[in-house]
């Protein structure tokens, strides 16, 4: 059976590095593409500003015209707290700009191998925060668009074989969460008070369903959210 080649963005660190980990453990090749290179990339690595349309479209080009691709992660992200009245549309638009215009744009760039195979697989990280958040006007409606992405490619590629789904995290211990979240801050416990499983979540516990997703045994899987989150999709908490 052909190494399943599949491109993940946004690797450098967080639960794009450990996706990208677990991925080459399972036996993909895996092509990373992020702003910053990562210490030992698990394959192929691009260093790309996934803001940049032009640098973005070359690295994409190159990728596209050295690998067939069977599989795509788009987990680039980020998230800029601002209340809302204090929100600008330059905040605004660089978090729709890496959320929502990479994720088009990568999988664009994606879609013809998959259609010549006549299979692929699609992952889109969204967020919790999709279910309320303070503080998160942009990334919110950004995680959101992830969604819609994901229902409305579904529904367009399944009669290529290609299927399209979402995970959508809760709070992971990444080392961003970390810094806004320090050890013992009232900060913390205000969050984990609010997730029934009293924890951050790890970044290869979101690592795990991506790897599944992307797996035969989620063959009849898609246009599916999975949220990834310690209970807080149902429960009251936010994060």
């Amino acid at each position: 059976m052909a190494q399943p080649v599949t491109l993940v963005t946004g690797t450098s660190k967080g639960i794009g590095k450990a996706t990208a980990t677990r991925l080459a453990a399972d036996g993909h090749l895996v092509i990373g593409i992020a702003r910053t290179t990562p210490d030992g990339a698990p394959g192929p690595f691009y260093a790309v500003d996934l803001t940049d349309r032009v640098a973005t479209a070359e690295a994409l080009a190159e990728i596209t015209s050295n690998y067939e691709i069977d599989n795509l992660v788009n987990n680039a992200g980020f998230s800029l707290p601002e209340p809302l009245e204090e929100t600008s549309f330059e905040s605004f638009d660089s978090v729709i700009a890496v959320n929502l215009g990479a994720t088009l744009q990568c999988t664009q760039a994606c879609i013809p191998s998959m259609k010549r195979k006549g299979k692929g697989r699609i992952v889109n990280i969204s967020s919790r925060a999709v279910l309320g958040k303070e503080e998160r006007t942009a990334y919110a409606a950004a995680k959101a668009g992830t969604i819609g992405f994901t229902r409305t490619w579904a529904l367009e590629l399944a009669q290529h074989g290609i299927n399209v789904n979402a995970v959508a995290p809760g709070p992971v211990a990444t080392e961003l969460f970390q810094r806004n979240h320090p050890e013992g801050s009232d900060k913390l416990k205000a969050v984990m008070n609010n997730v029934p499983l009293q924890r951050a979540g790890t970044s290869e516990e979101i690592a795990a369903p991506i790897a599944f997703l992307l797996s035969d045994d989620a063959s009849y899987v898609t246009g599916q959210v999975l949220y990834v989150c310690g209970g807080m999709s149902v429960g009251n908490g936010s994060v």
